[in-house]
């Protein structure tokens, strides 16, 4: 019987694809044979004598020592697009939460709730206009990497009526062109013309703080920045500061830097 550790919580659809009479799979099995991970930091884990493979269930192997694993004989694999439906939505959701500031109205109208001898519909009625924000609807979105999530993230966006234009060395132009989407030349460029910015590129050297304090102050009054990448490609503490300053309207990050801990790169 093969021995299956889990180091994050993994789907019980895909454990389900793991036959029981053949695989041992949990987070307290020992001398794993291979490893499902998500985001832990594996930088320091110890390998067991009989580990033979890693699986990342994501894009990214940032959080693998790849030339440990080499050294070691170790063969590491990732799904690559497995989850990009998932982002896709999860990013144009970010994008109409902070143009229209849902938390904030839903936080106000809790308020109301809770305040003795308020009327609630009369209230909402009257200050609901506090919370209406911009439409995205013929906005530019600008999206830094062009693959299996940012495309379709474009696609997306462009049925919201909205135009694309996007930064990625390894996409040709025409390629860009067929999917509707405008080729920018640099991440400075394409932050200077975006009322919206996503960023979907794996956390490498080059790609560490790829959105920083001179592109967010390039970006337009008023714009919105979302990541749903990994930690540290957007510069944190400067897009705050863009933020606090009023720069940005808004910032939507389901990732933090704190998952470079670690990997040499935080």
């Amino acid at each position: 019987m093969y021995r299956i550790k889990t180091l994050n919580k993994i789907s019980s659809a895909g454990l389900a694809h793991l036959d029981q009479t053949r695989f041992q799979v949990g987070n307290d099995v020992e001398n794993e044979d291979g490893i499902l991970v998500r985001s832990a930091a594996m930088h320091e884990y110890e390998f067991p004598q009989a580990l033979r493979a890693i699986a990342r269930a994501g894009a990214g192997t940032n959080n693998i020592p790849i030339d440990r694993c080499s050294e070691n004989g170790i063969v590491v694999f990732n799904t690559p697009g497995a989850n990009a439906n998932a982002v896709k939505e999860l990013v144009i959701a970010a994008m109409l939460i902070a143009s229209r500031d849902i938390m904030g109205g839903a936080k106000w109208v809790q308020e109301q709730a809770n305040t003795e001898g308020v009327d609630v519909a009369a209230a909402v009625e009257k200050g609901k206009s506090a919370f209406v924000g911009p439409e995205i609807y013929k906005k530019t979105l600008g999206v830094i990497g062009l693959g299996k999530i940012g495309s379709r993230v474009a696609q997306l966006a462009q049925a919201f009526g909205m135009t694309v234009k996007a930064y990625d060395p390894y996409v040709d132009g025409a390629v860009m062109a067929e999917k509707g989407v405008e080729k920018v030349d640099s991440v400075l460029e394409l932050c200077s013309q975006a009322d919206y910015l996503t960023v979907h590129t794996p956390l490498t050297a080059k790609t560490k703080g790829i959105v920083g304090a001179k592109e967010l102050a390039a970006m337009k009054d008023g714009s919105i920045v979302v990541n749903c990448a990994r930690g540290g490609v957007v510069d944190e503490a400067a897009a705050r500061d863009a933020l606090a300053s009023g720069k940005l309207a808004g910032l939507s990050m389901d990732v933090l830097a704190n998952e470079l801990a670690g990997t040499g790169l935080g």
